[in-house]
Protein backbone atom coordinates (compact mmCIF):
# COMPACT_ATOMS: atom_id res chain seq x y z
CA UNK A 1 0.00 0.00 0.00
CA UNK A 2 1.44 3.35 -0.90
CA UNK A 3 1.98 5.85 2.55
CA UNK A 4 1.58 9.63 1.69
CA UNK A 5 4.03 11.85 2.07
CA UNK A 6 2.62 13.74 5.11
CA UNK A 7 5.15 16.76 5.74
CA UNK A 8 4.13 17.73 1.82
CA UNK A 9 0.40 18.39 3.08
CA UNK A 10 2.10 19.84 6.66
CA UNK A 11 3.12 23.45 6.34
CA UNK A 12 4.77 23.57 9.46
CA UNK A 13 6.58 20.36 9.23
CA UNK A 14 8.26 21.50 5.86
CA UNK A 15 9.42 25.07 7.45
CA UNK A 16 10.88 22.83 10.28
CA UNK A 17 12.63 20.74 7.57
CA UNK A 18 13.92 23.46 5.66
CA UNK A 19 15.43 25.27 8.46
CA UNK A 20 17.16 21.97 9.42
CA UNK A 21 18.60 21.67 5.64
CA UNK A 22 19.65 24.74 6.03
CA UNK A 23 21.92 24.69 9.53
CA UNK A 24 23.19 22.06 7.81
CA UNK A 25 24.56 23.68 4.55
CA UNK A 26 25.37 26.02 6.64
CA UNK A 27 28.33 23.74 8.22
CA UNK A 28 30.05 23.52 10.83
CA UNK A 29 32.24 26.55 10.61
CA UNK A 30 29.32 28.38 10.38
CA UNK A 31 27.52 27.42 13.52
CA UNK A 32 31.30 28.17 15.46
CA UNK A 33 30.91 31.89 14.25
CA UNK A 34 27.80 32.00 16.30
CA UNK A 35 29.46 30.59 19.22
CA UNK A 36 30.35 33.13 22.17
CA UNK A 37 33.66 34.45 21.94
CA UNK A 38 35.06 33.06 25.24
CA UNK A 39 34.08 29.43 23.51
CA UNK A 40 36.47 30.17 20.49
CA UNK A 41 39.71 28.28 20.89
CA UNK A 42 42.72 30.13 22.28
CA UNK A 43 45.84 30.38 20.76
CA UNK A 44 49.22 30.68 22.21
CA UNK A 45 51.72 32.79 20.62
CA UNK A 46 55.64 32.25 22.27
CA UNK A 47 58.40 34.90 20.23
CA UNK A 48 61.78 34.74 21.99
CA UNK A 49 65.00 37.12 21.11
CA UNK A 50 68.23 37.63 22.40
CA UNK A 51 66.97 41.74 23.02
CA UNK A 52 67.23 42.50 26.78
CA UNK A 53 64.68 43.89 28.78
CA UNK A 54 64.03 47.82 28.54
CA UNK A 55 65.62 48.03 24.74
CA UNK A 56 63.64 49.20 21.87
CA UNK A 57 63.64 45.99 20.19
CA UNK A 58 61.91 44.68 23.82
CA UNK A 59 59.75 47.48 23.95
CA UNK A 60 58.62 46.70 20.10
CA UNK A 61 57.75 43.33 21.28
CA UNK A 62 55.59 44.13 24.11
CA UNK A 63 53.71 46.80 21.78
CA UNK A 64 53.18 43.97 19.32
CA UNK A 65 51.93 41.85 22.21
CA UNK A 66 49.32 44.27 23.28
CA UNK A 67 47.98 45.22 19.84
CA UNK A 68 47.35 41.31 19.18
CA UNK A 69 45.65 40.96 22.32
CA UNK A 70 43.80 43.39 21.74
CA UNK A 71 42.70 42.80 18.24
CA UNK A 72 42.30 38.96 18.67
CA UNK A 73 40.01 40.04 21.68
CA UNK A 74 41.89 37.66 23.69
CA UNK A 75 41.98 34.71 21.29
CA UNK A 76 45.71 35.08 21.61
CA UNK A 77 47.89 35.12 23.88
CA UNK A 78 51.77 36.13 23.52
CA UNK A 79 54.18 35.46 25.56
CA UNK A 80 57.67 36.94 25.21
CA UNK A 81 60.96 35.31 25.96
CA UNK A 82 63.82 37.98 26.21
CA UNK A 83 67.00 37.86 26.41
CA UNK A 84 68.25 34.44 24.90
CA UNK A 85 66.62 32.72 27.43
CA UNK A 86 65.56 30.04 25.16
CA UNK A 87 68.62 30.45 23.40
CA UNK A 88 71.34 31.80 21.09
CA UNK A 89 69.67 33.27 17.79
CA UNK A 90 70.19 30.93 15.28
CA UNK A 91 69.34 28.27 17.66
CA UNK A 92 65.79 30.18 18.44
CA UNK A 93 65.31 30.26 14.44
CA UNK A 94 65.77 26.70 14.33
CA UNK A 95 63.70 26.14 17.33
CA UNK A 96 61.02 27.99 15.54
CA UNK A 97 61.06 25.94 12.04
CA UNK A 98 60.75 22.64 14.04
CA UNK A 99 57.48 24.50 15.75
CA UNK A 100 59.01 24.00 19.31
CA UNK A 101 58.32 27.63 19.32
CA UNK A 102 55.73 29.88 17.60
CA UNK A 103 57.63 32.62 16.59
CA UNK A 104 61.46 34.42 16.90
CA UNK A 105 62.74 37.51 16.65
CA UNK A 106 66.15 37.98 14.79
CA UNK A 107 68.64 39.68 13.07
CA UNK A 108 68.78 38.57 9.26
CA UNK A 109 71.89 37.12 9.64
CA UNK A 110 70.64 34.92 11.71
CA UNK A 111 67.57 33.80 10.00
CA UNK A 112 69.92 33.29 6.81
CA UNK A 113 70.97 29.83 8.54
CA UNK A 114 67.60 28.91 7.09
CA UNK A 115 66.39 31.18 4.45
CA UNK A 116 70.24 31.57 2.78
CA UNK A 117 68.53 34.41 0.40
CA UNK A 118 68.96 36.90 3.55
CA UNK A 119 72.75 36.82 3.22
CA UNK A 120 72.31 39.36 -0.11
CA UNK A 121 71.13 41.75 2.53
CA UNK A 122 74.42 41.95 4.47
CA UNK A 123 77.24 42.05 1.62
CA UNK A 124 79.64 44.77 3.12
CA UNK A 125 78.73 48.19 1.87
CA UNK A 126 75.67 47.46 0.54
CA UNK A 127 73.89 50.20 1.31
CA UNK A 128 74.96 53.82 1.68
CA UNK A 129 72.07 54.77 4.11
CA UNK A 130 69.18 53.56 5.98
CA UNK A 131 66.87 55.51 3.51
CA UNK A 132 68.27 53.29 0.92
CA UNK A 133 67.91 49.83 2.98
CA UNK A 134 64.32 51.16 3.96
CA UNK A 135 63.54 51.00 0.49
CA UNK A 136 64.80 48.04 -0.97
CA UNK A 137 63.66 46.44 1.83
CA UNK A 138 59.67 47.67 1.79
CA UNK A 139 59.62 47.94 -1.94
CA UNK A 140 61.51 44.96 -3.54
CA UNK A 141 62.48 42.23 -0.89
CA UNK A 142 59.07 41.94 1.07
CA UNK A 143 57.23 39.68 -1.41
CA UNK A 144 60.17 37.78 -2.64
CA UNK A 145 61.11 36.80 0.98
CA UNK A 146 57.73 35.87 2.15
CA UNK A 147 57.63 33.04 -0.88
CA UNK A 148 61.09 32.18 0.63
CA UNK A 149 60.18 32.31 4.28
CA UNK A 150 57.36 30.08 3.53
CA UNK A 151 59.82 27.00 1.45
CA UNK A 152 61.50 27.16 5.09
CA UNK A 153 58.64 26.53 6.72
CA UNK A 154 58.40 30.09 8.34
CA UNK A 155 56.04 33.19 7.92
CA UNK A 156 57.57 36.59 7.48
CA UNK A 157 55.62 38.61 9.42
CA UNK A 158 57.58 41.86 9.36
CA UNK A 159 61.05 43.64 9.31
CA UNK A 160 62.62 45.12 11.99
CA UNK A 161 66.11 47.01 12.77
CA UNK A 162 69.11 45.89 14.54
CA UNK A 163 71.15 49.07 12.20
CA UNK A 164 74.49 49.49 10.96
CA UNK A 165 77.03 47.54 12.03
CA UNK A 166 80.62 49.23 13.33
CA UNK A 167 83.64 47.53 14.76
CA UNK A 168 84.43 47.31 18.24
CA UNK A 169 87.87 46.53 19.84
CA UNK A 170 91.03 46.44 21.88
CA UNK A 171 93.10 48.43 19.42
CA UNK A 172 92.17 51.29 16.86
CA UNK A 173 90.55 50.75 13.52
CA UNK A 174 91.34 53.03 10.98
CA UNK A 175 92.25 51.14 7.95
CA UNK A 176 91.95 47.64 6.96
CA UNK A 177 95.46 46.47 7.51
CA UNK A 178 94.77 47.33 10.89
CA UNK A 179 92.76 44.35 11.45
CA UNK A 180 95.08 41.30 9.81
CA UNK A 181 95.65 38.58 11.48
CA UNK A 182 93.74 40.37 14.47
CA UNK A 183 91.48 38.05 16.61
CA UNK A 184 88.04 39.17 15.93
CA UNK A 185 84.22 37.38 16.72
CA UNK A 186 82.20 36.93 13.75
CA UNK A 187 78.55 36.55 13.84
CA UNK A 188 77.48 32.99 12.26
CA UNK A 189 76.79 34.16 8.66
CA UNK A 190 78.63 33.59 5.42
CA UNK A 191 79.05 37.01 4.35
CA UNK A 192 80.03 38.10 7.64
CA UNK A 193 82.95 35.26 7.70
CA UNK A 194 83.63 36.00 4.12
CA UNK A 195 83.98 40.28 5.22
CA UNK A 196 85.97 39.20 7.97
CA UNK A 197 88.84 36.89 5.48
CA UNK A 198 88.64 39.88 2.95
CA UNK A 199 90.33 41.98 5.55
CA UNK A 200 92.53 39.28 6.95
CA UNK A 201 91.66 38.92 10.30
CA UNK A 202 91.72 35.48 12.51
CA UNK A 203 87.83 35.57 12.78
CA UNK A 204 85.74 32.90 14.90
CA UNK A 205 81.80 32.42 14.86
CA UNK A 206 80.95 33.18 18.17
CA UNK A 207 76.83 32.96 19.23
CA UNK A 208 75.90 36.40 20.50
CA UNK A 209 75.32 34.64 24.06
CA UNK A 210 79.30 34.00 24.56
CA UNK A 211 80.67 36.90 22.93
CA UNK A 212 81.08 38.61 26.37
CA UNK A 213 82.86 36.06 27.61
CA UNK A 214 85.27 35.65 24.94
CA UNK A 215 86.18 39.42 25.42
CA UNK A 216 87.09 39.17 28.74
CA UNK A 217 88.96 36.08 28.17
CA UNK A 218 91.05 37.35 25.62
CA UNK A 219 89.73 34.84 23.43
CA UNK A 220 88.80 37.36 20.62
CA UNK A 221 90.17 41.27 20.61
CA UNK A 222 87.22 42.81 18.77
CA UNK A 223 83.82 42.34 16.63
CA UNK A 224 81.59 44.28 14.89
CA UNK A 225 77.94 44.76 16.45
CA UNK A 226 75.16 47.33 15.54
CA UNK A 227 75.21 50.66 18.26
CA UNK A 228 71.81 48.98 20.10
CA UNK A 229 73.01 44.98 20.39
CA UNK A 230 76.32 46.17 21.34
CA UNK A 231 75.08 48.30 24.20
CA UNK A 232 71.90 46.34 25.11
CA UNK A 233 74.98 43.43 25.14
CA UNK A 234 77.40 45.27 27.30
CA UNK A 235 79.69 44.48 25.01
CA UNK A 236 81.00 47.94 25.11
CA UNK A 237 82.38 47.62 28.25
CA UNK A 238 84.96 45.16 27.01
CA UNK A 239 86.71 47.09 24.58
CA UNK A 240 88.59 50.25 24.18
CA UNK A 241 87.79 51.42 20.74
CA UNK A 242 84.99 51.60 18.10
CA UNK A 243 85.39 52.98 14.88
CA UNK A 244 81.87 54.27 13.20
CA UNK A 245 82.61 52.26 9.94
CA UNK A 246 78.01 51.82 8.97
CA UNK A 247 79.88 48.66 6.91
CA UNK A 248 77.16 46.32 6.96
CA UNK A 249 72.97 47.07 7.33
CA UNK A 250 71.36 44.54 9.45
CA UNK A 251 67.85 44.48 9.60
CA UNK A 252 66.26 41.99 11.63
CA UNK A 253 62.80 40.08 11.39
CA UNK A 254 59.99 38.81 13.53
CA UNK A 255 58.69 35.31 12.11
CA UNK A 256 56.52 32.47 12.73
CA UNK A 257 56.69 28.55 12.19
CA UNK A 258 54.18 28.24 9.56
CA UNK A 259 52.27 25.19 10.99
CA UNK A 260 51.36 27.26 13.83
CA UNK A 261 50.21 30.12 11.68
CA UNK A 262 48.23 28.03 9.33
CA UNK A 263 46.30 26.51 12.49
CA UNK A 264 45.29 29.81 13.13
CA UNK A 265 41.52 31.08 11.59
CA UNK A 266 41.99 33.73 8.64
CA UNK A 267 40.86 36.47 11.13
CA UNK A 268 43.86 35.64 13.37
CA UNK A 269 46.49 35.45 10.70
CA UNK A 270 45.10 38.85 9.67
CA UNK A 271 45.87 40.10 12.77
CA UNK A 272 49.32 38.96 13.89
CA UNK A 273 50.43 40.19 10.27
CA UNK A 274 48.63 43.01 10.37
CA UNK A 275 49.83 44.14 13.43
CA UNK A 276 53.20 43.54 12.62
CA UNK A 277 53.15 45.59 10.07
CA UNK A 278 51.32 48.75 11.35
CA UNK A 279 54.51 49.41 13.65
CA UNK A 280 57.23 48.13 11.11
CA UNK A 281 58.09 52.41 10.93
CA UNK A 282 57.86 53.49 14.12
CA UNK A 283 60.11 50.46 15.31
CA UNK A 284 62.76 51.36 12.89
CA UNK A 285 62.01 55.35 13.70
CA UNK A 286 62.79 54.70 17.67
CA UNK A 287 65.53 52.59 16.96
CA UNK A 288 67.72 55.45 15.01
CA UNK A 289 66.56 57.70 16.98
CA UNK A 290 68.69 56.28 19.70
CA UNK A 291 71.48 56.13 18.06
CA UNK A 292 73.57 59.42 19.25
CA UNK A 293 72.54 58.38 23.00
CA UNK A 294 74.08 55.31 22.62
CA UNK A 295 77.17 56.90 21.02
CA UNK A 296 77.00 58.73 24.08
CA UNK A 297 76.76 55.57 26.49
CA UNK A 298 79.93 54.28 25.03
CA UNK A 299 82.05 57.32 25.10
CA UNK A 300 81.33 57.31 29.13
CA UNK A 301 82.66 53.91 29.33
CA UNK A 302 85.78 55.44 28.76
CA UNK A 303 85.39 54.04 24.88
CA UNK A 304 87.85 56.11 22.23
CA UNK A 305 85.44 56.90 19.42
CA UNK A 306 86.69 57.97 15.49
CA UNK A 307 84.47 57.78 12.17
CA UNK A 308 86.19 56.77 9.03
CA UNK A 309 86.38 59.38 6.20
CA UNK A 310 85.10 58.78 3.13
CA UNK A 311 89.21 57.93 1.72
CA UNK A 312 89.28 55.30 4.51
CA UNK A 313 86.00 54.20 3.91
CA UNK A 314 86.86 53.89 0.07
CA UNK A 315 89.99 51.15 1.31
CA UNK A 316 87.76 49.02 3.24
CA UNK A 317 85.09 49.21 0.27
CA UNK A 318 87.70 47.86 -2.20
CA UNK A 319 89.25 45.19 0.09
CA UNK A 320 86.18 43.88 0.49
CA UNK A 321 84.41 44.35 -3.03
CA UNK A 322 85.23 40.37 -3.66
CA UNK A 323 82.55 39.32 -1.11
CA UNK A 324 79.72 40.11 -3.79
CA UNK A 325 80.80 37.96 -5.57
CA UNK A 326 81.25 34.43 -3.15
CA UNK A 327 77.59 36.00 -1.81
CA UNK A 328 76.02 35.48 -5.82
CA UNK A 329 77.61 32.00 -5.66
CA UNK A 330 76.37 30.36 -2.77
CA UNK A 331 72.96 29.67 -4.77
CA UNK A 332 70.98 30.67 -7.65
CA UNK A 333 68.41 31.95 -5.19
CA UNK A 334 70.95 34.07 -3.31
CA UNK A 335 72.32 35.82 -6.81
CA UNK A 336 68.82 36.47 -7.86
CA UNK A 337 68.43 38.36 -4.61
CA UNK A 338 71.61 40.10 -4.52
CA UNK A 339 70.84 40.83 -8.31
CA UNK A 340 67.16 42.18 -7.36
CA UNK A 341 68.49 44.65 -4.10
CA UNK A 342 71.09 45.98 -6.82
CA UNK A 343 67.84 46.74 -8.99
CA UNK A 344 66.25 48.28 -6.08
CA UNK A 345 69.28 50.89 -5.52
CA UNK A 346 69.82 51.33 -9.13
CA UNK A 347 65.78 53.19 -8.97
CA UNK A 348 66.42 54.34 -5.41
CA UNK A 349 69.69 56.53 -6.27
CA UNK A 350 68.12 57.13 -10.10
CA UNK A 351 64.89 59.02 -7.84
CA UNK A 352 67.04 60.71 -5.74
CA UNK A 353 69.26 62.00 -8.11
CA UNK A 354 66.22 64.13 -9.96
CA UNK A 355 65.27 65.76 -6.88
Amino acid sequence: MHRSDTSSRNPRRRSLLALVASVVAFGLVGFANLQPAAAQKKYELKIATVAPDKTPWADLLKKYKLAVEAASGGRIKVRIFLGGTMGDENETVRMTARGEISGVGASTGAVASLVEELMAIEIPFMFKDAKEADYVLDKFLLAPMEEAFKAKGLVLVMWSENGFRHFGANFPIAKPSDLKNKKMRSQESFPHIEMWKALKASASAIPTTEVTTALKTGSVQGFDQALLYMVAGAWHSSITHMTVSAHIYQPAVITFNKAWFDDLPPDLQKIVIDEGRKIVRSGRSAIRKMNPALVKIIKSAGVQISTLSDAQRAEFVKMTAGVNAKVKGRSTAVKATVELIEAGLIEYRAKAKKK
